[in-house]
């Protein structure tokens, strides 16, 4: 049977743990008063046998603790109306907010552990039910908010509507008026225009309800007196209030910034004021804006379910257990007030849940309430034991085969300087991409299993849908499976080459695996992890296109990602440049390496990761107007400095050039050492309880942290190696390059988790475990 201190620590919310009952200390307090009252009787016992001890000690203690209970039934069976405590609620004025506080009485009043023990209980008690009070009055403000806009979405839907009935109306009296001139005469023709008129008087006058309702929401249409007002001259109804879509795309981001430079810079107003002309697309985005603040709504008031469920729960349990140490029945007075307070008393939260299921079903779902229930009650991934399975599987497979790799490749010699120059030259690169890659996957697997163990929330920080998220064992058995596969066929290629087939063709075996592996990432079928996928391919979207997609943390994290990938960006320069050149068929290496555009190629490849992450942070910085992200974003420039020094010494190797390496990439360290350790780790803080930690820490070693100081500096001064050049051969220097770039993507994954960690103790700090979904309609005059 698992111990309810940890099926409250696995069920609590993370975001919300500091508003819990504090289990685990109001145990420690009922700790403290079994071990004072067995002190007691210790110390009773020894003072009875100060005069020795007798052989019918035994008997005596037995006729004692009989005579304990019997008079402890019969005085709790006669006196049920005396209370052993007596909990009592003050109100305060200021903001009706009611504290619960314990009196002790009869048997409890002179044991101050005891008294320490109820004191602990009344605080918390309070902070459970001010914290309730605080969510649920949000929520509740939430859902008004709501209720209003989707009101305004709907009458300006029936808008949009009428609008679209009346041309087509009016195209089809014209068609039929233009057909009857010809077969009639023209007072026949004219005789059907009264019925049409009246037909028009009377959708104006439903648009004109509708425009009421509207205003009285606080939505004012411009001169709506008039009907023809209401429209402008390419019939669009114009309001005096603002639709705000948020700039997520290229195209909505181009408009934002072409709109903001003509307001700003041109400073010419435009002439038909300033309201927003109603489409159809902008309805369908604010709809969707709508609906998943309902989705967030309703996962809020979920979670604020759970939470007065499990502190209910919580009380009860610790009652419980006070009551067995006491030996007293104190926990049936206490949770008559715990069922009294507010966040087990109110009904507001179940209620709103029921009307948001309502609202969701019938506007959102076309009054199916299963699929609505889709939205709102997203279904968990089950394990599967078939996974785990089938990741020692593929462990031990490509155990064997590198196993067996090895040998091969000690057998062949490819790996002699003096014999096989042009395998590592061509084909190694792209087993280097497969491996590096491999790498990181692996990294990932084991940065889930962290924050999963750690309670991080990493799904509701990287905003991933729960029922399609990526666990650490799927990350585990991908990583597995491509390396199995890319082991396989360096096996198979060195068998065909030892075979003596032709190697223009055998070399073809690394592209081929390329190939594949790009196929199944954009693989349309439901098959091998498709949301991943095309997540992943999202993901890079938006990073190659930045700054024009707004940037969310995923992205940034994503293109942090790259930044530590640089060396696979460059191999899979040389392998695209050798397949595409046809170099695999006449083994001339070389070709692509001397090329102009290969070197030119070289430097664009080492800036595009901290171009794209400087971008982003300029978008950043666009969208909040805070100048930390440009702070960061001179980081991402040192780093592009750094690196196009190192390129240039590369090939120019000169006192001049060594100088120029060494000032940039000392600056880019400390910058990036610095913005590691202060901003993204939120560690070295001087004033911290821990000593230059954090005030809060989730791993609780702190020995840990300090190690992980000392290798981050350590990895982070990797690229010493490029400018002290030691001088060995062809062969180790790819395998020490590739050794180089292993412990950056290792560094990389070792980052990650303390990237998180900050990240997830910032939104406990704030309480924010629901995601704030921006809304669609305002006041056009409001600055918000």
């Amino acid at each position: 049977m698992v111990k309810f201190s940890k099926e409250l620590e696995a069920q609590l919310i993370p975001e919300w743990k500091e508003a819990f009952v504090n289990y685990w200390q109001l145990k420690k307090h009922v700790k403290k008063i079994k071990l004072a009252r067995t002190n007691k009787q210790i110390a009773s016992v020894e003072f009875t046998h100060d005069f020795g001890r007798s052989i019918l000690d035994p008997i005596r203690f037995i006729a004692l603790k009989v005579a304990s209970t019997t008079k402890h039934f019969f005085t709790s069976s006669n006196n049920n109306t005396d209370e052993i405590i007596q909990v009592r609620s003050k109100s305060m004025d200021s903001d009706e907010e009611v504290l619960y506080q314990t009196e002790l009485l009869q048997l409890f009043s002179e044991e101050d552990e005891v008294r320490l023990f109820f004191e602990r209980l009344d605080e918390e008690l309070n902070k459970v039910n001010q914290f309730y009070k605080t969510k649920e009055s949000e929520f509740l403000e939430r859902g008004e908010i709501l209720n209003k806009q989707l009101q305004i979405l709907l009458d300006l839907k029936q808008i949009v509507g009428d609008r679209q009935r009346r041309r087509k109306s009016n195209a089809g009296g014209l068609l039929h008026r233009s057909s009857a001139s010809f077969s009639s005469t023209n007072s026949n023709s004219f005789s059907e225009n009264p019925a049409e008129l009246n037909d028009s008087s009377t959708e104006m006058s439903q648009t004109d309800e509708v425009i009421a309702a509207l205003e009285r929401n606080g939505v004012n249409f411009m001169n709506s007196a008039s009907s023809r007002a209401m429209m402008t001259k390419k019939g669009k109804p114009k309001v005096a209030m603002r639709i705000d879509i948020p700039a997520t795309t290229p195209a909505r981001t181009i408009s934002a910034v072409t709109s903001m430079l003509w307001e700003d810079l041109v400073n010419q107003p435009k002439k038909e004021g300033s309201g927003d002309f109603i489409n159809r697309k902008k309805i369908q985005c604010a709809e969707k804006m709508i609906r998943s603040a309902f989705v967030e709504l309703y996962r809020g008031l979920g979670l604020l379910k759970t939470y007065s469920s499990l502190n209910m729960v919580a009380f009860t349990k610790i009652l419980k257990k006070f009551d067995k140490v006491s030996n007293q029945q104190a926990s049936a007075s206490y949770l008559k007030a715990v069922k009294r307070s507010h966040f087990i008393s109110s009904d507001k939260v179940v209620r709103l849940m029921d009307e948001v299921e309502s609202i969701f079903t019938k506007h959102f779902a076309n009054n199916d309430r299963k699929k609505a229930m889709k939205f709102l009650r997203p279904q968990q991934q089950k394990n599967s034991h078939m996974v785990t399975f089938f990741v020692g599987l593929f462990t031990g497979s490509f155990v064997s085969l590198f196993s067996v790799y090895i040998i091969l490749a000690h057998l062949s010699g490819i790996f002699s300087p003096s014999k096989e120059i042009a395998y590592m030259e061509t084909v190694y690169p792209v087993f280097s991409v497969f491996a590096l890659l491999s790498l990181h996957l692996f990294l990932y697997g084991c940065n889930l299993f962290m924050w999963k163990a750690t309670r991080i929330n990493y799904n509701f920080i990287f905003e991933f849908a729960p029922s399609t998220a990526l666990k650490y064992r799927d990350a585990f058995l991908i990583c597995t499976t491509f390396m199995t596969s890319v082991v396989g066929a360096m096996v198979i290629h060195l068998l065909l080459r030892a075979g003596g087939f032709s190697p223009s063709h055998v070399d073809t075996i690394p592209g081929i695996l390329l190939l594949i592996s790009i196929a199944l990432l954009v693989c349309p079928f439901d098959i091998f992890y498709r949301p991943t996928r095309y997540c992943f391919l999202r993901i890079i979207r938006n990073i190659i296109c930045s700054p024009l997609y707004k940037v969310l943390m995923v992205d940034f994290f994503m293109a942090d990602q790259l930044t530590s990938q640089i060396p696979l960006l460059r191999h899979l320069e040389s392998t695209a440049c050798y397949f595409l050149a046809g170099s695999f068929k006449t083994h001339e290496y070389a070709t692509c390496k001397n090329g102009k555009l290969y070197r030119q190629l070289a430097y664009v490849i080492s800036f595009l990761p901290y171009y794209w992450r400087a971008m982003q942070c300029a978008r950043r910085w666009f969208d909040e107007y805070d100048l930390n992200h440009l702070a960061n974003m001179g980081k991402y420039v040192s780093a592009m400095v750094a690196a196009g020094a190192r390129l240039t010494y590369a090939t120019q190797s000169n006192h001049l050039w060594f100088s120029v390496v060494l000032v940039t990439s000392v600056v880019a360290t400390i910058y990036q050492l610095y913005w590691d350790f202060v901003k993204d780790w939120g560690l070295l803080n001087p004033n911290s309880r821990n000593p230059w930690l954090r005030d809060d820490l989730i791993l609780k070693n702190k020995s840990i942290y300090y190690l992980s100081i000392a290798l981050n500096v350590v990895l982070r001064v990797a690229w010493i190696e490029s400018i002290m050049r030691f001088r060995i051969n062809s062969v180790e220097t790819h395998l020490l390059d590739f050794f180089l770039a292993s412990l950056e993507v290792i560094r990389r994954g070792h980052w990650n988790f303390y990237r998180l960690e900050n990240e997830h103790l910032n939104n406990v700090g704030k309480f924010r475990a629901v995601k704030t979904v921006p809304l669609p309609f305002r006041d056009a005059d409001s600055d918000g």
